[in-house]
């Protein structure tokens, strides 16, 4: 087995994704800081899921090239926005950034993670 994303492609929209996701956290609209603040996110803390999803970019592009890297980053991708899910649960904060931010970018890890390495395992 190779662990290299095949199609490359879903692996480079979960990127691109991804970037996007962590621009718009730098200075956060509204809906994404509502969401953080309602799942009681310490402000002080905002900017280290920023790096985590500049780390998991950087991941799943290496990973396009160097075997296991990907499927490593996909794996963290998704265990990130589990982790995003749990905090809304447990909040009991379950607005419109909840079903479509949180699980919406949870369906689209999983997805492409399911796309690029389906036929590989």
């Amino acid at each position: 087995m190779i662990f290299v994303p095949a199609p490359w492609w879903a692996t480079a929209l979960l990127a691109v994704v991804l970037t996007g996701d962590a621009v718009l956290s730098l200075r956060p609209p509204r809906f994404i800081s509502s969401c953080l603040t309602g799942v009681g996110f310490p402000r002080d803390w905002w900017w280290t899921l920023i790096v985590i999803k500049l780390v998991a970019v950087a991941g799943l592009l290496a990973g396009i090239w160097v075997p296991g890297v990907a499927l490593a980053a996909h794996v963290g991708v998704i265990a990130y926005f589990c982790c995003a899910v749990a905090a809304h649960v447990r909040a009991t904060f379950f607005g419109v950034a909840f079903w479509f931010n949180c699980l919406g970018m949870l369906a689209l890890a999983i997805g492409t993670a399911m796309l690029a390495f389906a036929g590989q395992l």
